[in-house]
């Protein structure tokens, strides 16, 4: 792993500082580019079985990991395949995305005796990657067909899953997204050196192949009513993700030249798509020959400094409020920004913005920081030494998060229940909302969190739709005798 991180990065920083359309086709080479064969058998040998299999503890779906694994060793990459799918709706993108190193392999028993882990999520795109290849990912053929229908909003990474695991039980699915494309965060907030967008788009064409339609370009509340929708279904999921951005609370935020993260991802992740992305092409929203400094610690700030690096920025600096170790994002990920050229600056928060009188931007003036008391979430809070600093900067990326949409006045639905940071209240028993018949999964009801914990609520809503449905149908029949 060591000797193909090393050679990933010297690939890099051999490249031109302003990467070409031939570039972008190579850019996923971290850690998978010459994951043959031998390397996933080896790797997937070294998984000791124990008895108490912690991987599996480790991953919020509970994915079978020690079998598939142990099919891997054997070369059965087809009933690997099988075990893995059976649990994740996306084994192959959670193979690529997925923070492992705080999940499944940080706790892997061979990780903890100090022998390195087992390479999982390698293994599990390895697995998947070849499935697609070999031509085992098929269509859904449900067992029957169902008249009842269901409305997902958002097809992002919980919408997904729970409309494939509606469509294999026959109901009709209907997915209805405000963008041009699905995956949501998939497609437009991860870089494609982490995730190759046509891996999103093959996961897309499976569900149109298997029955599950698509309306892209429509906004609930505008294009059409939720009330609407209740009316057309029998059940609706809300899981529309998190995409209201956490603003600075300093002078100068509002400055020409700072920009939230989502909005800078997007604009790279479109110009890697081919679309027309003026903002881009006039220099507004692309890092080339510009001093960046991006503001946050979660892995949405690796994916922007590590965007910048990539775009051809002079410099690029992160800012974060507390220490490494007390960093919300992958400490891989900050490992590899650091190898690819990232400048850190640790217990460092911005106090202001600075511009010229022209209002071209300047600086970013931060105070150091040093940990003190714990906050009410045990972790410790950053506290000013009174010492400050300027770092130059050509352009600011926030990255500090993402809150909830105000759903209820969006959708035009008072009665839709939220909690005081604007997430919609559900009962956790069966995933529904304050409104009969409509459920919600994701990042709306958890907060801004991660893929494969979207997944697993996509799911869980799935279920409980798919009971109520179920009931309903049952007390048809007998209201019908």
């Amino acid at each position: 792993m060591a000797e193909k991180m090393l050679k990933f990065t010297k690939v890099e920083r051999s490249m031109p500082s302003k990467r070409t359309a031939s570039d972008r086709k190579d850019d996923f080479e971290e850690i998978y580019a010459e994951f043959s064969k031998e390397k996933a058998s080896e790797q997937a040998t070294r998984c000791s079985q124990c008895g108490v299999p912690f991987c599996q503890q480790g991953c919020p779906l509970s994915n079978n990991i020690p079998d598939w694994l142990k099919l891997a060793a054997e070369d059965r990459l087809e009933e690997a395949y099988q075990v893995s799918s059976a649990t994740n709706n996306m084994p192959e993108i959670c193979g690529r995305i997925c923070p492992q190193d705080r999940l499944c392999e940080g706790i892997c028993t061979i990780e903890q005796s100090g022998h390195g882990t087992v390479t999982i999520g390698s293994i599990e795109k390895y697995i998947t990657d070849n499935a697609w290849e070999q031509g085992w990912v098929t269509p859904i053929t449900p067992p029957r067909e169902r008249t009842q229908s269901a409305g997902i909003i958002g097809a992002g990474p919980a919408g997904l899953a729970a409309a494939e695991q509606l469509r294999r039980k026959g109901y009709q699915v209907t997915v209805y997204d405000a963008y041009d494309r699905g995956g949501g965060l998939l497609v437009y907030g991860i870089p494609g050196f982490k995730l190759e967008k046509d891996v999103v788009e093959r996961r897309i064409k499976r569900l149109e192949d298997s029955g599950i339609a698509f309306r892209f370009n429509t906004r609930i509340g505008e294009a059409v009513s939720l009330a609407t929708l209740r009316e057309e279904h029998d059940t609706i999921l809300i899981a529309t993700g998190v995409y209201a951005a956490k603003d600075l609370k300093c002078p100068g935020s509002g400055a020409k030249g700072v920009f939230p993260a989502l909005e800078y991802l997007t604009a790279s992740n479109r110009k890697n798509f081919g679309d027309a992305v003026p903002a881009y092409d006039d220099g507004t929203l692309n890092a080339d020959g510009k001093r960046v400094v991006v503001i946050g610690g979660g892995d949405t700030a690796m994916d922007c400094v590590r965007t910048a690096i990539r775009q051809g920025a002079k410099s690029v600096t992160c800012l974060y409020r507390r220490d490494r170790a007390n960093m919300p994002g992958s400490q891989r990920e900050v490992t590899n920004a650091e190898e690819e050229g990232v400048t850190f600056e640790w217990l460092a928060s911005p106090d202001a913005i600075l511009d010229t009188k022209a209002g071209k931007l300047k600086a970013v003036r931060a105070s150091r920081m040093k940990l003190g008391e714990p906050d009410a979430s045990g972790r410790q809070s950053p506290v000013k030494t009174g010492e400050t600093f300027d770092i130059k900067a050509d352009m600011v990326i926030k990255a500090l998060g993402f809150d909830p949409e105000d759903l209820p006045e969006l959708f035009g639905e008072e009665t839709l229940t939220v909690n005081r940071w604007g997430a919609v209240r559900v009962d956790y028993a069966t995933m529904e909302t304050s409104l009969p018949g409509v459920y919600a999964a994701g990042d709306i009801v958890r907060g801004a969190s991660l893929v494969v914990w979207a997944i697993k609520d996509g799911r869980d809503a799935a279920e409980a739709m798919h009971k109520a449905m179920r009931a309903e149908e049952r007390a048809s029949k007998v209201a019908a005798e």
